[in-house]
């Protein structure tokens, strides 16, 4: 590694952009790991400094000179890592494999710096009077350093250096198989006939997907991350339907982009990790460190809701069942069916369905008259479209948010569309992290996979897509809204299972009447959806939660089994990956062959590739607080601008400069109650 780095490297110095965005026009694959490597030596030596400074640790020296030091290395690998996952190349790929080592080796010779972590424990026990924040920020880096295994004896420290480095590759590699595994799934149909029941646009979508993989003539209907599948909800083909579910169920088991060796790898790894730390499996590492506290305390609640969610999926199941026999007399209920049939089912008893939506929510009319017009009526910002900002691929379209004054507060980056090169699933991600430290702005990025469609077509969605937008643009908000003064506590810097409530928090606006009046209108007649659809919509809120808070926790359970094993307990086999997740399964009384987990292991990529390991408990545990923040809104008043101001004072503009649940009472006056959450859920079985 060199501190060396070329004057005409885009990474060389800060961006003179508008808020710091990186200059993607002159960013290119060559440009990123010298400025990775640079960063890393430059920050290495900007360390040392501080750790061998013969002045006594002071907050100033040591951790204010943390918090400023790393900037050429932040600036490469936000960039880097944000194309990496929306937009991949094989020499992307071939970067990501060789620094993920280096990377972990590097937050190692940190974290394991016992000179460094004297300094830090010296402030950590002197009893200084300090503002909130700034004992909060020690109190996190201490707690940092000693999870990172600072106070390991030599050879542990050695193996956990090891242990590290392999994790990061392994991370990368099951990534990667799985976006190749992914695309290689996808299904290919030469019949027409065979696509009866999905739309035009899906099925020119399809077509163009097909030309573009040389099938001219033919349709190609790729993946999406989850399980299910959207077009098993449309297409009338039984055959079709259960060749696309069988598709999806099988990624990453065989063939050329088997997951099944690196996941049990990663498990295993993660495993001996854990208890090098001092902990009896991953699961409890994680869990320790998080609001939840305990891998306990996450047993109890996801053990808590299981039974009265299959319960209601299996009713829910009997429905669909009596459907299908009327269609096909013999017929029996198989995983292919139930989308398909509960769209069935739900219009005929509310006549109404995704088909008849979709025309009224087209992309751009939901993001600017949904998502934008909630956040103003909210927060009073507006937004207007950069035309001469460009993000890192053509699709990407910037947004220049200002607040209520008339001040810049950042940008914000959207790339809605699905593509071979992007990771599926939606996430947010920071380009720049707002602090007055560093007198910095956000910039944000939120990623979706909708299908593109032809040129000159409308990008049509469904509802569940909807909730997706609103969702993602809550993570957004919690970026653009940070007022802190430390980047390590900017926005979205929380704990794991607290950093999905204010995007859940956001999700409400979707239903709000006034909001789906303003966005939901035909994209051709401009006629205004009908306004019994609303309210149908409304009170459809709770058809299908026994699926969907099955499927759900089965993937949370079957997380938790695969990280509360021992190194030993892991199996070895690749081919024994199956029994053990049916038998984890069958464990936790969540083995409903109708409704399988929302991520089976193979392509469970929040577990294995992603940073969610032992953590996908996250989205249910973070919607408990959800739940009752909705009721708090509700309670006073809903929709305005004083409860929006007083959401982002008391929570959204705090990032991680306190215990967030600290906050959460702020802003609640007491500590959450999970009643909200089981009526949501239609889970009243749970409470009595």
């Amino acid at each position: 590694m060199t501190a060396e780095l070329d004057a005409e490297n885009p990474f060389a110095a800060p961006s003179t952009l508008p808020y710091g965005l990186p200059d993607f026009a002159r960013i290119g694959e060559e440009h990123y790991r010298p400025a990775i490597l640079a960063g890393m030596a430059e920050h290495r030596a900007e360390v040392e400094a501080i750790a061998t400074d013969p002045e006594p640790p002071t907050v100033e020296n040591t951790l204010v000179a943390l918090e400023r030091a790393g900037r050429l290395l932040h600036r490469a690998l936000t960039a880097f890592f944000n194309q990496s996952s929306a937009d991949s190349t094989p020499g992307l790929d071939e970067i990501e494999a060789e620094i993920a080592p280096l990377l972990a080796a590097h937050t190692d010779a940190i974290r394991l710096d016992r000179r460094l972590f004297a300094r830090i424990d010296a402030l950590h026990t002197a009893g200084l009077e300090l503002e909130p924040d700034t004992a909060w920020l020690l109190h996190r880096t201490h707690t940092a350093f000693v999870r990172a295994g600072v106070r390991l004896g030599d050879d542990a420290q050695d193996r956990l250096r090891e242990l590290n480095a392999e994790i990061t590759s392994l991370e990368t590699t099951f990534g990667r198989d799985l976006l190749a595994a992914q695309n290689a799934a996808a299904v290919l149909v030469t019949d027409e006939a065979e696509l009866v029941g999905l739309p035009d646009d899906a099925r020119s979508a399809a077509a163009r997907a097909a030309a573009e993989r040389g099938h001219a003539g033919a349709w190609l209907l790729e993946l999406e991350l989850p399980t299910q599948q959207g077009v098993l909800a449309m297409a009338a083909s039984r055959a079709l339907r259960e060749r696309v579910f069988r598709a999806s169920v099988v990624r990453g088991a065989g063939d050329d982009h088997d997951t099944r060796p690196t996941l049990l790898a990663l498990a295993r790894l993660r495993a001996e990790r854990a208890q090098l730390l001092g902990f009896p499996h991953h699961a409890a590492f994680v869990a320790s460190d998080a609001t939840a506290g305990s891998a306990e305390a996450v047993a109890e609640m996801l053990d808590r809701l299981a039974p009265a969610a299959v319960a209601n999926a299996r009713t829910e199941a009997e429905e669909l069942a009596a459907a299908l026999e009327r269609d096909e007399p013999g017929a029996q209920l198989a995983p292919w069916d139930w989308s398909y049939y509960a769209q069935r089912v739900r219009a005929e008893r509310r006549s109404l369905d995704d088909a008849a939506l979709r025309p009224y929510l087209e992309l751009d009319r939901v993001l600017t008259e949904g998502v934008f017009r909630a956040a103003h009526e909210l927060y009073g910002l507006t937004f207007t479209e950069r035309h001469d900002l460009v993000g890192y691929h053509p699709d990407v379209r910037v947004f220049e948010v200002f607040d209520e004054d008339g001040a810049g507060l950042g940008l914000f980056l959207g790339d809605f569309w699905t593509r071979d090169s992007k990771r599926g699933g939606a996430w947010m991600n920071n380009l720049v992290e707002q602090s007055s430290l560093l007198d910095e702005k956000p910039v944000v990025v939120n990623n979706l996979n909708i299908t593109k469609p032809a040129a000159g077509e409308p990008t049509l969605l469904a509802w569940d897509q909807v909730i997706t937008l609103f969702h993602e643009f809550g993570h957004a908000l919690h970026g653009l809204f940070s007022a802190v003064r430390y980047p390590s506590q900017s926005g979205t810097e929380v704990p794991r299972d607290f950093v999905e409530y204010p995007s859940q928090v956001n999700e409400m606006w979707a239903w709000h009447p006034r909001i789906v009046a303003a966005f939901a209108v035909h994209h051709v007649t401009g006629e205004p959806m009908p306004a019994q659809w609303v309210t149908t919509l409304l009170d459809a809120r709770q058809d299908g939660e026994g699926f969907a808070t099955t499927e759900y926790l089965s993937a949370a359970l079957l997380d938790q089994a695969w990280y509360r094993l021992s190194p030993h307990e892991v199996p070895t086999d690749p081919a024994q990956v199956d029994d053990f997740e049916a038998a984890a399964l069958e464990r936790a009384g969540v083995a409903f062959a109708l409704v399988p987990p929302r991520y089976r292991s193979t392509y469970f990529n929040h577990a294995f590739g992603g940073g969610y390991s032992a953590g996908y408990y996250s989205y249910i545990w973070s919607e408990v607080l959800d739940a009752d923040t909705v009721e708090w809104f509700e309670e006073n008043g809903g929709l305005s601008r004083a409860n929006g101001d007083r959401f982002r004072a008391s929570l959204l503009s705090r990032g991680g400069s306190m215990d967030p649940m600290e906050a959460f009472r702020d802003l609640r006056g007491r500590a959450p109650q999970i009643g909200p959450l089981l009526a949501r859920r239609g889970l009243a079985a749970v409470a009595a």
